[in-house]
C-alpha cells in the first residue's frame, strides 16, 4: 500500500548530535514533522521513521505488533549511533513508550530522553477484554486528532485494529517492569487536558524511572497531540534547550567552524 501523503518518514543529516523521534499508535510521522524540522534547522541530525503498519490503512496495522514497531526504532537508533557522537530519543504517546524502552535497553548509548504525553497503560474495562475481543471484533473507534487548536489535524487512522491494541497492551505492561532501567536525563512534557492518555500514565512513569535529572513541563493549552497544538513551540524550544544542556556542542558547530 502507498504511504498516505504527509505520512512519509523524515531524515536530516546534520551535526554530531542526533535525535530519534518516535510517533504514536495509529499515527504517523506527520504529527512530529514540525518538531523534526525545527531540530534539523538548528543543525541536529534527525531521524523520524514510519512505524510498520502505520501511515497507509488500518488493515496493514492489524498484521503488526509491538515487536515490529520497536524493531524499527531500535534499527534507527543503531544507525544514528554509527554517525553521531551523542544521541537522544524522543516520542509522543506510544512513541514516548518506545523511546523509554530504547533508553532502558541501550543504556549509555542514549544520552537523554524526551517524552510528550507518554502512554503507560491501555485503560478501561475493554482493555481486559482485548485478548478475546480481538478475535471477535476487528476494530474500535480511532483516537487520532485529540488537538485543542482549531484547524489542526493529525494524520492517523480513524479505526484502532484490536490485534494491534492487544499487542500495545502487552508492550506497555512489559515496559512498566523495565522503567527502573531508565537512568538517563528525562524531559517529560504533558498535557493536563489529555483525552487519550490520563495523568496517571506520566505520573507512573516518573515514579518508576531511575533518572536523577528529571524535568517536568505542563502543556496547559494542548490536548494529547501537543506537537501539533498550541504548545508545539514550547515543546520544540524546551527539547532543544534540554539537548543543548546535555550536549554543549549543539548550536556551536557554525561558530566553531567560522572561528
Amino acid at each position: 500500500m502507498p504511504v498516505l501523503p504527509g505520512a512519509e518518514p523524515y531524515r536530516h543529516e546534520g551535526g554530531e548530535v542526533g535525535v530519534l523521534l518516535c510517533h504514536g499508535f495509529t499515527g504517523s510521522p506527520q504529527s512530529l514533522r514540525p518538531w523534526a524540522e525545527y531540530l534539523a534547522e538548528r543543525g541536529l541530525t534527525v531521524s523520524l521513521p514510519l512505524l510498520p503498519g502505520h501511515g497507509t490503512r488500518w488493515e496493514d496495522m492489524q498484521l503488526t505488533g509491538w515487536q515490529d514497531w520497536y524493531a524499527e526504532v531500535d534499527h534507527e537508533l543503531r544507525a544514528l549511533r554509527e554517525r553521531c557522537a551523542r544521541v537522544f530519543v524522543a516520542g509522543l504517546s506510544m512513541g514516548g513508550a518506545l523511546a523509554l524502552r530504547l533508553a532502558a535497553k541501550h543504556g549509555d548509548a542514549v544520552d537523554g530522553v524526551v517524552v510528550v504525553n507518554p502512554a503507560n497503560k491501555v485503560h478501561g474495562l475493554s482493555a481486559y477484554a482485548l485478548p478475546v475481543a480481538r478475535h471477535l471484533v476487528r476494530t474500535t473507534k480511532g483516537i487520532a486528532s485529540d488537538i485543542a487548536k482549531e484547524g489542526a489535524a493529525e494524520l492517523g487512522y480513524d479505526r484502532v485494529p484490536l490485534h494491534a491494541a492487544h499487542s500495545l497492551r502487552v508492550f506497555l505492561r512489559m515496559l512498566d517492569g523495565e522503567l527502573p532501567q531508565v537512568t538517563q536525563p528525562l524531559l517529560m512534557l504533558r498535557s493536563p487536558a489529555d483525552h487519550v492518555v490520563p495523568p496517571a500514565d506520566p505520573a507512573r512513569i516518573l515514579s518508576r524511572v531511575s533518572s536523577l535529572d528529571v524535568t517536568e513541563v505542563l502543556l496547559e493549552h494542548s490536548y494529547h497531540v501537543a506537537t501539533l497544538d498550541h504548545d508545539a513551540d514550547r515543546i520544540f524550544e524546551e527539547s532543544y534547550a534540554f539537548i543543548g544542556r546535555l550536549a554543549p556542542s549543539v548550536g556551536k558547530e557554525g561558530t566553531a567552524q567560522g572561528g
